[in-house]
Order: C-alpha cells, then structure tokens, then sequence
C-alpha cells in the first residue's frame, strides 16, 4: 500500500500541544505504566519525530536506557537534538525510514516504540519484520495510533460542513485489523490496550486550530476535500459555522481521542 503523505512538523507539534492542553488525561502516563521502561534498557523510536516519546523514556529511567530515536524528517530531527542538547541528554537521534532496511543489527533492542506514525508504512510485513529483527529475543514492540472510533465528534462536524464522506485515514482504518493481524502474525504473542483522553474545548477557537492542524493543505489525505487555498479556506468557514452551532447547542465540545496500543513479545 502506498500512501503518499507526509505530516508537517508545524501541525504535529499544534496537535501535540493541544492534547496536553485541553486533554482530560495523560498518554505519557499510561505510556510508561504500561512499557515500564528499565535503565540499562537498549530502546528504539521509530518514527520519533521531535522527540517526545523518546525523551519520556529518558526521564523515566533517570537518562539510564540507552535510547535511539529515528526519523525521516530532518527538520523534526533538528528539533530533537536541539532539545536534547538543551536538556543535556544523551538520547542519539538519526535518519530512520521505516520503508527501508533498519540500519541495526539483529537482536539489539530491549523496545521498538512507535507513536502515531509506523502506521503509514507501505509494506506493514516488511516494516514490522524489520522491528522484528532488531529486537532481542522476549523484546516488546509497543505501536500506538488511532482507533476506528477516534474523534467521533471531529469528524461528525466536517461531515456536516462539507456534506461529504471523510476519506479513509490509514491510521484508524488500517489499526485493528491489517496492523494488528500482520503484527500478530510475526510475533510470538500481541494484545491491544485501549487510551481514551477527552479533549474540552471551552470554545470554538482552539478546536478550529486543531481543525486546521489536521486539514491543512499540505496534508494529502483530505486532498478529496478541497482542491486548492480558496476550498480550503471555504471548507474551514462551514467548519467553524457546524461547530459553532454545536457549542451553541451544547455549550462546550467535547472530542474523545481513543488511541489504541499494539504491545507484541518476540
């Protein structure tokens, strides 16, 4: 399968800051209750853009797990080490494309951790078998993204402006089925956890920006939805419109993030 996208640092740091701001729980907390990362631990993030997940391993183990975090986008990379020479922390972060072969060798981590992104990779047997292969025998992959009932309310009120279907999104419609069967499939045993954190907006505004953060332009899944600036812009005033009415009508909104956790053993 090949999906043609690729997210923009800009709106992947918006979104972030708006799940802790208006979030009602804490997915790094269930993260790490769940994982229970150990210094002395070899740790890879796959797909680690900025470097949130990474670093939430070092604290955790006190900077004692040896962490690796890899990405494609070297402008996000940037963004990590400049955090990480801020933070004083040893967590080394590289080019990783998870299409292509993993530059490791077999058997050498603890952890494969992947959080909202392995998800777009184009050979799901061939992505997974390569976090197969560098991990030690009884390693753990942990992959967390979106459930098929995620944002319910988000995309009701686009459904509603736009008078038209949400195109498919290769996280949730791909996570219970085609991701955890191929994972289940390579590794000796897989079970799936469920996150929900509820997003209250206590007005339009922020939800708009978090609109605009996942329907911008330059993010090519909603590209059946508008053709150019002026439809983009237009579909965000019918946007603004349903939800508004939607306040009105409840005076706040309300948006459930149901996030799924694929932890497999080798």
């Amino acid at each position: 399968m090949h999906i043609d996208y690729q997210e923009t640092s800009k709106d992947l740091l918006t979104r972030i800051e708006i799940h802790e701001e208006y979030g009602s729980a804490n997915i790094d907390v269930w993260t790490t209750d769940l994982l229970d990362p150990q210094p002395g631990m070899k740790i890879l993030d796959v797909g680690c853009g900025a470097g949130k997940l990474s670093f939430l391993f070092d604290d955790y183990t006190k900077g004692g797990a040896n962490i690796i975090g890899g990405d494609f986008s070297e402008e996000l990379l940037e963004k990590a080490r400049a955090r990480n020479k801020e933070r004083g922390s040893q967590v080394e972060f590289q080019f990783l494309d998870f299409n292509q072969p993993f530059n490791f060798a077999d058997n050498a981590f603890d952890l494969c951790t992947s959080a909202f992104a392995i998800y777009y990779a184009r050979n799901l047997n061939f992505t997974f078998g390569e976090a197969h292969r560098v991990l030690k025998p009884g390693g753990r992959l942990f992959v967390s993204g979106p459930l098929p009932e995620n944002k319910q309310m988000f995309y009701d009120i686009i459904e509603e402006a736009a008078n038209a279907a949400i195109p498919p999104m290769p996280g949730s419609s791909r996570f219970k089925g085609e991701i955890f069967g191929t994972i289940d499939s390579i590794f000796a045993r897989t079970e799936l956890r469920t996150f929900e954190n509820h997003l209250t907006f206590p007005e339009v505004e922020p939800f708009i920006e978090y609109v605009r953060a996942s329907l911008n332009e330059d993010r090519k899944l909603w590209t059946s939805m508008f053709d150019n600036r002026d439809e983009y812009e237009a579909l965000i005033v019918k946007i603004t419109d349903a939800a508004r009415r939607r306040f009105e009508r409840d005076g706040k909104l309300v948006m459930t993030k149901v996030v799924g956790g694929i932890l497999a053993t080798k």
